[in-house]
């Protein structure tokens, strides 16, 4: 069912109330069931996709010119991965090309001898007849956009990124391009987020408003848990204690030489030791898990995007949430899709429907909805 007259109304708003956009695109998808008149998928066999330089195979995103996939969900011959997440890296490819900085992550979750191929931001190399060069998605340690360019044309499929400052990792490159595959995990105008120095300074209040007690901030074991931990050394010098999860992967980070508050992982600590006032960081999948039952009367924290929803933290029981992603917010995916120059936008993961249609409503793009396996930041991560 199209929502004709309600999805009408949102679109015939002021396009700079983008706020009120997507409330009133909420308030018809909370109704109904939401459709758009496009078709919500492009698969491979479509004939919008047919001829263009990347297609949706089952195994992933293909392209025929270079004989390759970009984060590829079945084993193939050739992937190019954008980054260590689980949604985007799987085992079982013959040959992996990734960013030198996502190596180490990258083999410590695939395997220490798997094929691959560490290459430099900005580096091209020829694949086949297309020319490939990875550039800085600003989301996690290594994670790039691949950009691909075959007789004149260029695309870029942008993997997971975000354009706020992080100190653990690159910053976004913008790259132009004729066609853009870009995520939508916060794609809904509610979605804006204040600098990650900002929500720093909240954890750092919370942390030291009760110094009797433990406390433990739960995010996700790779990206998150690093940045938190780089933002906060511009804050403090004491001890952070972390699970074994995230432990491993700090290590990784603290080789490439990324600054960040010192810590211990929580195990190398005596039995007796009582934890009181000090920080304590875990995956989401150590809450209410019987490893927390080391911690006496602790207060507990979740970092995440979505504790910008009303009632996300209350839903899962932490006493406190932080907003705090590693993903582009509304205004960044507009901006970045502005930057690029792109003509045509396909959405992937997240909100594809409502971006793609507002990109092509208000911005006079030929934007689609495009489905595929990318998971993006989910709500019920566990320690991705």
């Amino acid at each position: 069912m199209i929502i004709q007259e309600e999805f009408s109304s949102a679109i015939a708003l002021n396009p700079t109330n983008l706020l009120q956009f997507g409330s009133a695109i909420r308030r018809a998808t909370q109704r109904h069931q939401f459709v758009t008149e496009r078709p919500t998928a492009i698969y491979y066999s479509d004939f919008s996709m047919t001829a263009a330089l990347i297609t949706v195979r089952p195994e992933g995103l293909y392209c025929a010119a270079g004989n390759f996939y970009i984060d590829p969900w079945k084993p193939v011959e050739t992937a190019l991965i954008t980054h260590a997440h689980a949604d985007h890296a799987y085992s079982g490819h013959q040959h992996y090309y990734a960013t030198a900085l996502s190596e180490g992550i990258l083999r410590k979750r695939l395997g220490q001898d798997i094929d691959l191929s560490g290459v430099s931001y900005g580096e091209k190399f020829k694949l086949g007849d297309a020319w490939v060069s990875f550039h800085a998605a600003g989301h996690v340690l290594g994670s790039a956009q691949v950009r691909v360019e075959h007789k004149g044309e260029v695309w870029v499929a942008s993997g997971d990124y975000k354009r706020g400052s992080d100190p653990s990792c690159d910053p976004f490159e913008v790259v132009e391009c004729d066609s853009f595959i870009t995520e939508a995990t916060f794609g809904l105008p509610i979605y804006r987020w204040d600098s990650g120095a900002v929500t720093a300074e909240q954890i750092y209040q919370w942390w030291q408003r009760d110094l009797t007690r433990p406390s433990l901030l739960f995010c996700y074991a790779f990206g998150k848990s690093q940045r938190v931990l780089a933002e906060l050394a511009q804050l403090s010098d004491r001890t952070v204690y972390l699970h074994g999860a995230v432990h491993t992967l700090t290590e990784i980070y603290r080789d490439l030489g990324i600054h960040m508050l010192p810590t211990l992982p929580v195990s190398q600590m005596e039995k007796s030791y009582s934890f009181a006032g000090d920080l304590i960081i875990a995956p989401p999948s150590g809450y209410r898990s019987s490893w927390m039952k080391r911690f006496k009367r602790p207060q507990t924290a979740f970092a995440s995007g979505w504790m910008a929803v009303r009632g996300a933290r209350r839903r899962r029981g932490y006493e406190r949430g932080f907003v705090l992603s590693d993903h582009a917010d509304w205004p960044g995916l507009i901006q970045t899709v502005t930057q690029t120059k792109a003509k045509t936008v396909y959405v992937t993961h997240g909100q594809n429907d409502v971006l793609s249609r507002y990109l092509s409503e208000e911005m006079g793009l030929d934007a689609s909805p495009l489905k595929t396996l990318f998971e993006g930041e989910t709500e019920d991560a566990a320690a991705v």
